[in-house]
């Protein structure tokens, strides 16, 4: 697994919804819960697929309507590495955004 570089506040939003969930999320639904924009979190999880932390899927539910979601959720190293960041941006005093509670979809 690669290093990621650089570690913004964004990026530890968008690690901490993937850490909190039990499931995958959908690019839309990140956005909504970190309340970033779609231009900080879609690069965000792309990065981090390209480094092997976080891994994506195209949704293959056919009864709900509107368009496929794109699934992203943590690998295991991913994980790792996620709840290391998270820890140490908390240490840092970055704190993540107050979370929007998740709209039902």
């Amino acid at each position: 697994m690669e290093p990621l570089g650089r570690i913004g506040a964004a990026t530890v939003d968008v690690l901490q919804v993937l850490l909190d969930s039990d499931r995958p999320r959908w690019g839309l639904e990140v956005i909504k819960t970190t309340g970033r924009p779609s231009g900080s979190v879609y690069p965000l999880l792309e990065r981090l697929e390209q480094h092997g932390w976080v891994v994506s899927s195209w949704e293959v539910e056919t009864e709900r309507r509107g368009p496929r979601r794109r699934l992203y959720e943590l690998t295991v190293e991913g994980a790792q590495e996620a709840r290391r960041v998270c820890a140490r941006a908390t240490a840092r005093g970055v704190t993540p955004r107050p979370f929007r509670p998740r709209e039902a979809g």
